[in-house]
């Protein structure tokens, strides 16, 4: 997933979404492939859906053993993922005070402590895998080294002599897909707390002032053209800092750590916001996120009244002169493809005001 991919939803709301709670059976190649929670680190988010812990079923590829822990690496058919098993501290022999209170009676009959070693033994070489067995994992997601892997709560070899339970497992996964992880988290309208309500009333507010410094600061500049981190700063002072506390040390260093992120979705909100309003555009769409200043930006303005002159000694334009249709079309041809009818407005309208052009008529102009 990437930047392109829906927006969070507040970490306030991921209860309501079923996946969250749940260990999500999920291909392992969609778990390499999740992005990360900006809110949460060690959440992550497949579409729109939140989760943290996941269900796996695969074939062993590979082994390591350690004194506390096996490292079993997983192949479900679609990738590869590591998963980090415990060992179980039952496996350990407690010593004679285990014997004797586990001991059975001494004219024979059911001896407690040899079913116990049974038990134990059955559990240790459930737990015990080599190359080729079949593994069921449960665990929480980390990511390690730049390397996603499991963190197992939960873990046992499978016995599938006639592949039954694989096939199940096959059958079933699709299904999940359609009917859960491929249709987005809708936050019901009527579970919103009012703490939520609260926190998107004070983005609301801090969103318009970004909005409003945003609008001044390219004004009383004449900005032609910028890119997000050039104007970043300017919000800085909209998101509030708790003040440094020596008993909530580790608190305050998790929610300075979310500032940036805080200050990054400000900013794309506020950056939208005038997209929409016409004020800003992206003349070329490329990584190079560059956003050009609508009523500075000279090569539109000129384009324009090019377009507007030229056209209007046309026979069909000559009295009514040319529909903003017409002015838009032509400059998406001649200047740039993503300018917006919203840019384009604003533009005519600043061009007016200087009396480069007139309206003549209902969405007409003709220049001066």
């Amino acid at each position: 997933m990437n930047d392109a991919a829906e927006d969070e939803p507040p970490s306030l709301l991921w209860g309501l979404d079923p996946v969250f709670s749940a260990y999500a059976r999920i291909y392992v190649k969609d778990i390499l492939q999740m992005r990360e929670s900006r809110q949460v680190p060690g959440v992550y988010f497949y579409k729109s859906h939140p989760l943290f812990q996941v269900d796996v079923l695969g074939t062993v590829v590979y082994r390591r053993e350690r004194d506390d822990f096996y490292c079993y690496g997983v192949d479900d058919g679609t990738g590869v993922i590591s998963c980090l098993c415990w060992k179980d501290e039952k496996w350990q022999d407690h010593g004679d005070s285990v014997k004797a209170a586990t001991r059975g009676p001494a004219g024979g009959g059911f001896n407690v402590e040899e079913q116990l070693k049974k038990l134990q033994e059955a559990q240790r070489s459930s737990t015990m895998l080599d190359i080729g067995d079949l593994l069921r994992v449960r665990g929480c997601l980390k990511t390690s080294r730049e390397q996603r892997e499991i963190l197992a709560s939960s873990f046992y070899k499978v016995n599938d002599p006639v592949m039954s339970v694989q096939i199940s497992w096959m059958l079933e996964m699709p299904q999940l897909y359609r009917d859960c992880y491929d249709k987005p988290f809708h936050i019901p309208s009527s579970e919103l707390s009012a703490s939520a309500n609260d926190n998107l009333s004070g983005f609301q507010s801090v969103l318009c002032q970004s909005v409003h410094i945003l609008k001044e600061f390219l004004k009383e500049k004449e900005v032609t053209r910028f890119r997000p981190y050039d104007v970043e700063y300017l919000l800085h002072p909209l998101i509030q800092q708790p003040a440094p506390s020596t008993s909530a040390e580790q608190e305050l260093k998790t929610v300075q750590s979310m500032i940036p992120a805080q200050i990054r979705k400000l900013l794309k909100e506020t950056l939208k916001i005038l997209q929409e309003e016409g004020e800003i555009f992206r003349k070329v769409m490329s990584q190079d996120e560059v956003y050009n200043v609508t009523e500075h930006d000279k090569d539109l303005l000129a384009a324009i009244c090019h377009i507007i002159r030229e056209d209007c000694k046309r026979e069909k334009y000559a009295e009514k002169g040319c529909h903003v249709l017409h002015i838009l079309s032509s400059v998406r041809q001649r200047y740039s493809h993503n300018l917006s009818r919203e840019a384009l407005d604003v533009a005519l309208k600043f061009l007016e005001c200087n009396s480069d052009i007139i309206s003549t008529a209902d969405a007409h102009y003709t220049a001066l």
